[in-house]
């Protein structure tokens, strides 16, 4: 029986993280907000999205979904998933509505967030968690899902095909593998720039002896302020534990060479977004200049063709896609396909509201269609939020368990939505 779209429901969720400077970098200190979406269908069934933003504003990415939900709304549920390329096309490059774009800013965003909740409520329908439902498609399937406008020069169908079907033969042994161990993580939660030392030593400590080998710590404009931090912290983890820098863009291409070789000292596995995410010849500039030092960023590129040209130009050693910034599940197989091609292994952005929720799939799909390894491969979690979910993240030993509840794990309590939902709930009331 086919499932109609009735409506798209978009609310402005936030969360009061600027308190206790939790998610504090050099450039961001902001309450961890939720651009959060729900389909109701004629069904009943519900599917759900959301899109992280970072306190003011997300009104705009609110209003934004609202502007692309008449282009959901009435339809079948069926006829999207039947054309799953051209339903992502329709969104992305809508005739009036990519002025505004196009496929970048608060617009794709917004888009990221619909195409994901449609993707929760194609997974619900099937009764599959959304890394299941993508690991049983054929290869063809997988590539008729993805748009290839203006990409074609670094992958083409056939290159996507050719990828899949190579590694088709072990999924299943790789699916077994996911379900028994989990997949790698690393933890960014004790390394906030707006802690003092002695919280990020306490934090770091406790991560160590919970059995975390890679830890990650901001950076910022202050170079000894750095390596004081980086020595605390590498003093932590001990020399076989991977530490990783993240500079959140502060630094333009000469500062990030200079404090990168400064910092080289505490042997640094990479250094995440060191100047503008639009700035690829930057990027590969640091590259070359801090090997063997990795350069990793993705967390706030626009969309499929900046991830294009970070490939084409040796710009990058780790992809760190975000499940919401780009426009979705869509265009997010599409970069996955890519970093395998050109050989980069992917380690996806999380930490903030629902991140760790959604790259769980992503990550766990990647290994067994796409990336198939695992060498270089952790996934980001921050120990955060996760209580608001009615599907939260499992983390055992380290590593994340394989989610099976049906959907995007998306998600959240309604008594969530309601205590912090901007101005109208409960819990700014009282703040």
């Amino acid at each position: 029986m086919p499932l109609k779209i009735l409506h798209v429901h978009a609310r402005d969720i936030r969360f009061p993280t600027s308190l206790h400077r939790d998610g504090s970098d050099a450039l961001n200190r902001g309450d961890y907000s939720a651009t959060y979406l729900t389909l109701e269908t004629d069904a009943g069934l519900r599917g759900y999205g959301l899109t992280f933003t970072n306190g003011r504003g997300n009104e705009v990415c609110v209003a934004a979904v609202r502007a692309l939900a008449p282009l959901v709304e009435g339809r079948d549920l069926d006829e999207i998933t039947g054309d799953m390329r051209g339903f992502y096309h329709g969104l992305a490059q809508e005739k009036q509505l990519r002025w505004l774009g196009p496929e970048k800013g608060i617009l794709h965003m917004a888009t990221g967030a619909l195409v994901n909740a449609v993707w929760d409520l194609w997974a619900r329908q099937v009764g599959k968690p959304l890394w299941k439902l993508l690991a049983d498609m054929t290869p063809e399937q997988i590539v008729a899902c993805i748009d290839f406008t203006w990409i074609t020069d670094a992958l083409n169908p056939d290159d996507a095909l050719e990828i899949l079907r190579h590694n088709a033969p072990g999924k299943p042994a790789r699916e077994r593998e996911m379900r028994a161990r989990g997949f790698p993580a690393y933890t960014t939660s004790g390394g906030w720039l707006g802690y003092s030392d002695d919280k990020v030593r306490r934090l770091c400590t406790e991560a160590v002896a919970a059995g975390w080998t890679d830890l990650k710590m901001k950076v910022g404009q202050d170079l000894q302020t750095n390596l004081r931090r980086a020595a605390l912290v590498r003093e932590v983890v001990g020399s076989s534990g991977r530490l990783m820098m993240d500079a959140n863009q502060c630094w333009d291409v000469p500062v990030a060479i200079e404090q990168m070789k400064s910092l080289a000292r505490y042997d640094p596995w990479w250094i995440e977004e060191p100047t503008s995410p639009d700035d690829v010849l930057g990027h590969a500039a640091i590259a070359r200049a801090v090997a063997p030092i990795q350069v990793a960023t993705g967390e706030a590129c626009a969309n499929r063709v900046i991830f294009k040209q970070l490939f084409q130009a040796n710009a990058i050693g780790v992809c760190q896609v975000d499940s919401c910034r780009v426009g979705g599940v869509n265009e997010v197989l599409s970069i996955l396909l890519m970093a395998a091609k050109f050989g980069v292994p992917v380690c996806p952005h999380s930490g903030g509201v629902g991140l760790c929720e959604y790259v769980q799939h992503l990550s766990i799909f990647d290994y067994i269609a796409v990336g198939a390894s695992l060498e270089d491969r952790v996934c980001e979690y921050v120990d955060n939020l996760h209580e608001h979910f009615v599907a939260p993240v499992r983390i055992v030993n380290g590593r994340y368990a394989v989610p099976l509840t049906p959907g995007y794990s998306i998600e959240m309590h309604p008594a969530s939505l309601d205590e912090h939902e901007f101005r109208g709930g409960n819990g700014w009331r009282s703040s």
